[in-house]
């Protein structure tokens, strides 16, 4: 197949490559060339910013005719107009990676399906609906066919995991040296956390696939781990002490850091748990890789490049954990008394 992939060394979508080429598929990567993860041996390379909707339509008119063209980097929907200008015509299918965050979130029932209605919790998540909705529109036009994968958080080698306080990896050297950990509310939230790689085949299976065109697919993890769990995990897979977990409510955390705790505000307080049957009847997905393992390889990388930071030099959560608990020795000696 001639596969154009708009993106192609992101964290989704290097695995995808390497997967295309092991395959022997030809493969041609459309990016700005910033990533720091390197594009894998055997795609061709065309540097160039989407975001010069122009430039960018002008190109794919002289690329001319891609069996699978897969956009993995739309995020605005200005991104998916240019991409229906870019690919009428000049695809036989065209996949677009979206989110699970396109759902109203709480959700009325567990595990979430693909049917549900739209919500969307921030900018990011409005924009890929309104994305879904321009490509939806194209594909009943007769633009090309369309397939919607949906990934939860997906993680890999090249970066920290998630956690209440968003990214910093100075969540892993508090558990390594033993520092308490603020979990948002009081930690029984459902979370879910999948391996690129599990992603990345599903995407692949579901390249020049016709049972999948007119879908919509999640591709998350299959393990429902309470953000305790999730916690207590990523210390077991560092071979750490089970941490002291301090919960302090959503609410208070997104006053108190708002940039820190957004997410968690409108995002990580609400279970986020999907049905991948669909995905597993038409793309072959399967979870291969369990969230202890995945850590296991991520602090490794994390360790061999030197990335996990000094958490020593960020004295905030600390402080707020002991503000947080003379409030509640306060407290108490006030109801004592009463």
């Amino acid at each position: 197949m001639k596969i154009l992939i708009i993106g192609g060394t992101g964290l989704i979508s290097a695995a995808i490559t390497k997967i295309l080429i092991e395959c022997c598929e030809d493969v041609t990567l459309f990016n700005r060339g910033q990533s720091f993860l390197p594009a894998h041996h055997g795609a061709k390379i065309i540097h160039g910013d989407r975001t010069d909707y122009t430039a960018f339509e002008e190109l794919a008119a002289k690329l001319g005719y891609y069996d699978v063209v897969i956009d993995m980097v739309g995020y605005s929907p200005e991104d998916g107009e240019s991409a229906v200008r870019a690919f009428s015509g000049r695809t036989g299918h065209f996949i677009f990676c979206s989110t699970v965050d396109v759902y109203h979130k709480p959700s009325l029932k567990y595990p979430i399906k693909e049917n549900e209605p739209y919500g969307g919790l921030n900018s990011y998540s409005r924009n890929k609906i309104m994305i879904e909705k321009t490509l939806l529109e194209a594909q009943a036009q007769g633009a090309f066919p369309l397939t919607i994968i949906r990934p939860a958080y997906t993680y890999g080698e090249s970066r920290g995991p998630v956690h209440t306080f968003g990214g910093s990896t100075t969540f892993l050297d508090r558990i390594r040296k033993g520092k308490p950990i603020i979990v948002h509310g009081d930690g029984s939230s459902f979370w879910t956390a999948c391996h690129r790689d599990d992603v990345a085949r599903a995407f692949v299976a579901a390249c020049n696939n016709p049972g999948t065109v007119g879908q919509k697919y999640h591709t998350p993890g299959e393990e429902w781990m309470t953000w305790n769990d999730y916690v207590w995990k990523v210390a077991q897979a560092m071979g750490a002490p089970e941490p002291r977990i301090v919960h302090i409510p959503t609410e208070i955390l997104f006053r108190v850091a708002p940039t820190r705790a957004a997410t968690v505000m409108d995002n990580f307080q609400y279970s986020n748990i999907f049905d991948t049957s669909a995905a597993h009847a038409d793309l072959d997905f399967h979870y291969t890789i369990t969230w202890v393992e995945g850590v296991r390889r991520m602090v490794q990388w994390l360790d061999d490049n030197n990335r996990i930071e000094n958490s020593d030099l960020d004295p905030f959560e600390d402080s707020l954990i002991s503000a947080w608990e003379q409030m509640g020795a306060k407290l108490l000696f006030l109801n004592n008394e009463l």
